[in-house]
């Protein structure tokens, strides 16, 4: 889970082995980019790095990918009954090469539960993979899929038919916390 995926562009596996070595840590890859219907350019690249220190991370981060901190968001997982908070950033426009990716940053406290429940994100059935690769296109390549419609049936088909999920949930919070501190960062 800790692999830059192979069939990745040369410039891409350069960016994400000099973050790693930036912040001095293990990347954690998970989702499509593991998976079969993973489409260079179009699907993001998920994310997670753990710490016991998430705002120097955040710091970190910052500094790497040249932002601001407003544009974190507080991240919070429902698993099991336990709630699981952490950080995400978008890096759509905040790379200098053309990479989408989600980093998230979460507390080391939180890793084994949160790989575990990553993981089931990695390895899908035949069946799934052919309906996510059918989703992806009508949303990427013959853009008929809104966001949220595609959003809607990705979670759809990953927390209530695959995984069965009712009780787990995944959601970001947009922060204002860093706006009023970090104007001029």
């Amino acid at each position: 889970m800790n692999k830059v995926r192979d069939t990745l562009p040369e410039n891409v596996k350069k960016f994400f082995n000099r973050l790693s070595s930036y912040l001095d840590t293990e990347l954690y890859f998970y989702g499509s980019v593991n998976r079969s219907d993973y489409i260079h350019g179009k699907s993001d690249i998920d994310i997670a790095i753990f710490t016991d220190n998430e705002e120097s991370m955040i710091t970190k981060l910052q500094h790497f990918l040249h932002v601001k901190r407003d544009t974190f968001s507080k991240v919070v997982w429902k698993l099991e009954g336990k709630m699981l908070y952490g950080y995400k950033i978008k890096c759509d426009n905040h790379t200098d090469i053309n990479i989408k990716c989600e980093i998230a940053i979460y507390n080391e406290e939180y890793k084994e539960q949160l790989l575990k429940e990553m993981k089931s994100y990695n390895s899908v059935p035949f069946f799934l993979s052919i309906i996510l690769t059918i989703l992806k296109t009508f949303h990427y390549i013959i853009p008929v899929l809104s966001d949220k419609s595609y959003m809607f049936c990705k979670n759809y088909f990953f927390d209530k038919i695959l995984l069965n999920k009712k009780d787990n949930v995944f959601f970001v919070i947009k922060s204002d916390k860093y706006k009023d501190n970090d104007k001029d960062k």
